[in-house]
């Protein structure tokens, strides 16, 4: 079907196809299409040619290290650290309360996880810092100094990774959690002190099985957030 498409439909249909997958098949992904894509996130717009992302293409050595330390933490219910950046407001408000709301509890619907289940909520914190058992484990950084310009530019250089592999028929899921555990990931992974632990990516093909696959996020309607000025 995607090889009928013109080149247009092919880029419409992997930015609306593409979302946040939570479990993936083992099926390796061909490391020269991993760098490919990795070339093509490249080529994201960036303020001044700054070019301000850092990436890690973490190894199965490494990875199994990293993954025994984040989930030993949060066996033992830590969260070390302090967030060396704010991903979310510090109160949510309306209308964005709602929305994440709907989203977190359809989620949590189709794994059968209901409110007051501390423990059902757990084993997905635990998929999650095990990056969904993906293939492709990734982690961005940017240095320290920098300004919010080039976490914009960081931002771009992401979404043109997810796109690209949406592209070549992979699925991917940013993953902000481990910007809570950076201790960790900074020592597991020799992350100097002068850059910021962002975001990890998991990248494979999404296990058609899951019951999380199977959700699919409502978007607003352009007229809910657009403003047409004469």
């Amino acid at each position: 079907m995607i090889d009928e498409m013109t080149p247009i439909e092919a880029v419409e249909h992997a930015i609306r196809t593409r979302r946040a997958i939570r479990a993936f098949l083992p099926d390796p992904v061909d490391p020269g299409l991993l760098r490919r894509l990795i070339d093509l996130a490249a080529q994201a717009p960036s303020g001044t040619n700054m070019q301000p992302w850092k990436l890690r293409v973490i190894g199965p050595q490494t990875r199994a290290r990293l993954e025994a330390a984040l989930l030993a933490a949060l066996e033992a219910g830590e969260r070390p650290g302090v967030e060396e950046y704010r991903y979310y407001p510090e109160r949510f408000r309306e209308p964005y309360l709602s929305r994440r709301r709907k989203v977190g509890w359809d989620l949590y619907g189709l794994l059968g996880v209901v409110k007051g289940d501390t423990e059902g909520m757990k084993r997905q914190t635990a998929a999650n810092l095990r990056f969904f058992d993906a293939p492709v484990a990734l982690m961005l950084t940017i240095d320290r100094d920098l300004e919010i310009g080039s976490w914009l530019d960081l931002g771009m250089f992401i979404q043109n990774l997810l796109i690209a592999a949406q592209g070549h028929g992979l699925d991917s899921c940013p993953q902000a959690i481990f910007a809570q555990f950076h201790p960790i990931v900074r020592r597991e992974l020799a992350i100097p002190d002068n850059q910021i632990v962002v975001c990890g990516i998991a990248i494979g093909k999404a296990d058609p099985d899951a019951p999380a696959n199977r959700l699919v996020p409502e978007r607003e309607p352009v007229e809910a957030f657009t403003s047409w000025l004469d």
